[in-house]
C-alpha cells in the first residue's frame, strides 16, 4: 500500500497521520457533547483534550521506542518522525491517564467521571487509527493464504494489501478495528444505563479491549517483547486484573452512589 495520501508543494502527507487526526477531533467532538449533558464547559473539556492528546501521543511514542531502542540508537532523530509509524496505545494510555489525573484534580473535577466520558470517543478513535497501519503494511499479524482470508468475508482491497512480497498476511489492524468499533457501539448503550457507577465504564473499557488485544497481539508478528514475552499481552493481562478488582469494589458502592449520569457536582473554574 502506498502510505502516502498526496502531496502539497513537496510535502508528502501520510495516511497514518490523517487518519489519526480524523479519530482525534472526532473523539474532541463526541467528548465535548457529552459533558454538555453535566454542564461541563467546552473549554475545559478541549483544554483538557488537548494536553491528553500532546502527552499521549509523546507516551505512545516514548514506550514503542524504549522496546525498539536498536531501531533507533544509532540515530535517535528518527524517535520524532511518528508519521512513519510507531505509536503504541499502552504508552499513550499510561501517559494520557496520567495528564487527565493531574488536570482533573486541580480543577476539582471527578477523574473517573471524565474517564468514563473518554472512553467511549477513545475507542472510535482507535477504531480509525488502525487504518493507519494498513497503508503503512504495519501491525500485520502471521502468514496465511488467500482463500483463508476470503473464508473469513475480509474485503478484496484488504486482503491484497496485505500481500507483501507475494505472502498473505492476516489484517490484525482490520481485527482490531472492527472489535473497537463493536465496543464503541455496545459502550454508547452502557453509559445511560441508571445505576452505572462512576468508573465502571472505564473499567469496562479496559477489561474489553485488554481480552480483544491479547488475542489479537497473539497473531502479530511486530510485537514488542521484553523477556521474550509479547508486552502487550502481558500488559493487557495486568490491565484486566486491575479493571476487574476496581469494578468489583465500586459495585459495592450503594445502588444510587457515585453515579455516572449526575451532574458535575458545584462548577468548574479556570
Amino acid at each position: 500500500m502506498n502510505p502516502v495520501m498526496f502531496e502539497i508543494f513537496g510535502l508528502e502527507i501520510k495516511w497514518y497521520s490523517v487518519l489519526i487526526l480524523v479519530g482525534v477531533i472526532l473523539a474532541i467532538i463526541m467528548l465535548i457533547k457529552e459533558g454538555k449533558r453535566f454542564n461541563i464547559p467546552k473549554d475545559y473539556l478541549f483544554n483538557l483534550a488537548f494536553w491528553v492528546i500532546i502527552f499521549g501521543i509523546i507516551g505512545a511514542r516514548l514506550y514503542y521506542c524504549l522496546f525498539n531502542f536498536n531501531l533507533y540508537k544509532d540515530n535517535l532523530v528518527d524517535i520524532f518522525k511518528i508519521w512513519e509509524g510507531g505509536l503504541a496505545i499502552h504508552g499513550g494510555l499510561l501517559f494520557g491517564f496520567i495528564t487527565l489525573l493531574i488536570y482533573t484534580k486541580k480543577y476539582n473535577v471527578s477523574t473517573f467521571k471524565v474517564t468514563d466520558m473518554t472512553v467511549v470517543p477513545l475507542l472510535l478513535a482507535q477504531a480509525i487509527g488502525r487504518w493507519g497501519n494498513f497503508f503503512n503494511s504495519e501491525a500485520h499479524g502471521t502468514a496465511t493464504t488467500y482463500y483463508h482470508l476470503k473464508e473469513l468475508h475480509i474485503p478484496e482491497k484488504i486482503i491484497e494489501g496485505m500481500r507483501i512480497g507475494n505472502v498473505y498476511y492476516h489484517p490484525t489492524f482490520y481485527y482490531e478495528s472492527i472489535y473497537c468499533l463493536i465496543g464503541f457501539i455496545i459502550l454508547l448503550f452502557v453509559r445511560r444505563y441508571r445505576y452505572l457507577k462512576r468508573g465502571q465504564l472505564t473499567t469496562i473499557y479496559l477489561m474489553y479491549y485488554s481480552v480483544g488485544r491479547f488475542f489479537i497481539e497473539g497473531l502479530r508478528t511486530d510485537s514488542l517483547m521484553f523477556g521474550g514475552f509479547k508486552v502487550a499481552q502481558i500488559v493487557s493481562v495486568i490491565l484486566f486484573v486491575i479493571s476487574l478488582i476496581i469494578f468489583m469494589i465500586l459495585s459495592r458502592k450503594g445502588k444510587f452512589e457515585d453515579l455516572y449520569n449526575e451532574e458535575q457536582n458545584g462548577p468548574i473554574r479556570f
